[in-house]
């Protein structure tokens, strides 16, 4: 028999049940209508945001996730290796260069010299045919096919309008004066603000969501396009968008054909795309430092490949010439410094990824990693690009 003190636990326990049984069906009520408000708002690309950062212990993008999204392959064809200079690998870095790499998580570092590899370091089981994210790298590759569509005949010019390949897109007030250059210079005037750190933002959508088409043509014109530089990952897979069309195939294939095979890259890469198999233009090919390092160089010989013309000259220049309203920081997917002591052109990607040119000495730098220096110069450019240079110019003097 139980006593009335028996009955009143049961009784109080049951009571608790009933009362924690209320307040979970109100908890997964409300976690039930956050999951519907955040497809109904469209950002259901944070579910796959989520999955591929923090529930990977970590905080954003990374420079190996690219095996995460679906890719497609930009082919190789016969591999022309670099060559080592008889100095190769000789002379240690610097102490304060070494300790900068290190610092910055650095896992790739690259020098080459009159066509030939003069230093080439390694941290983090990285080596020479490990594959890195290439970040924004990918939107100079997007304004190298551009080149070539023009070179193929696919596409006009430069200052062919965007809306001849998407005429959807003249129905957007100002969308009938966007050109492809606009694009190319990042003065498109796109309302499309550029931030890596918010998970809202279009960056994020793009990165992480199902179609780029969604994100990219739903933005608007804020400004008339050409009167304003404003880096804008946007810009470029607008770009891309238009490519894309004008050569009729996958930009990965366009890239392996008109690039990837006559550079004589070592590796294939991957270009990632999204779930409509659309490749990022604006980001993300998975490639290696050695071969990143070859786009580098063929800039620094102005289209050209072992003196044979790749790419229009005269379009290369364009690429390396800063415009006036970037107040002499960019070019078309190049950035510029030519306000330094050693002039020096550079394609860039989040977190530090660099290709660094220097015509004077016939170099090309490369580093990959995983942070990027904080320190700016008085143009908001990184100041690491500089101090590489200097500290490699050591080795070599």
């Amino acid at each position: 028999m139980f006593s009335d003190h028996h009955y009143h636990i049961i009784y109080t326990f049951v009571i608790k049940v009933v009362a924690m049984q209320k307040v979970i069906k109100i908890v997964l009520l409300i976690l039930a209508s956050l999951i519907l408000l955040i497809y109904i708002t469209g950002y259901n690309y944070l579910f796959s945001g989520m999955r591929l950062t923090y529930l990977r212990g970590e905080s954003s993008s990374t420079i190996d996730d690219g095996k995460f999204f679906p890719s497609h392959t930009i082919s190789k064809g016969n591999p022309k290796p670099w060559q080592t200079d008889i100095n190769y690998n000789k002379n240690p870095l610097s102490p304060d260069l070494e300790k900068h790499l290190i610092e910055t998580e650095s896992v790739s570092f690259l020098v080459i010299q009159h066509g030939k590899l003069l230093q080439e370091r390694y941290w983090d089981g990285y080596s020479k045919n490990t594959a890195s994210n290439s970040f924004s790298i990918a939107k100079t590759v997007t304004v190298l096919l551009l080149g070539k569509a023009i070179d193929d005949g696919r596409i006009m010019n430069i200052n062919q309008k965007f809306s001849d390949f998407y005429p959807q897109y003249s129905d957007k007030e100002l969308g009938n004066n966007l050109t492809l250059r606009n694009l190319a210079t990042m003065e498109a005037g796109l309302d499309w603000k550029e931030n890596y750190k918010n998970p809202f933002s279009p960056n994020a959508a793009a990165y992480y969501g199902f179609s780029l088409a969604d994100v990219a043509f739903q933005k608007n014109l804020k400004q008339i396009p050409g009167e304003k530089f404003e880096y804008q990952s946007g810009a470029t897979q607008l770009l891309g968008f238009a490519v894309g069309r004008a050569v009729g195939m996958p930009l990965a294939s366009y890239a392996s054909a008109k690039l990837w095979k006559p550079l004589g890259m070592e590796q294939n890469a991957e270009w990632s795309t999204d779930e409509t198999g659309i490749e990022k233009t604006f980001c993300c090919i998975q490639s290696n430092a050695r071969d990143f390092a070859k786009l580098g160089s063929l800039l620094l010989h102005r289209g050209k490949v072992d003196g044979i013309p790749l790419i229009n000259e005269t379009f290369v220049d364009q690429m390396l010439t800063p415009t006036e309203n970037s107040n002499g920081i960019y070019g078309m997917g190049v950035w510029t410094n030519y306000d330094a002591k050693i002039h020096h052109y550079y394609l860039r990607g989040l977190h530090g990824q660099y290709v660094i040119v220097v015509p004077e000495y016939d170099m090309i730098i490369v580093r990959l990693g995983n942070k990027e220096g904080e320190t700016r110069d008085s143009k908001n450019r990184p100041a690491e690009v500089e101090f590489y240079i200097n500290e490699v110019l050591k080795l070599t003097n």
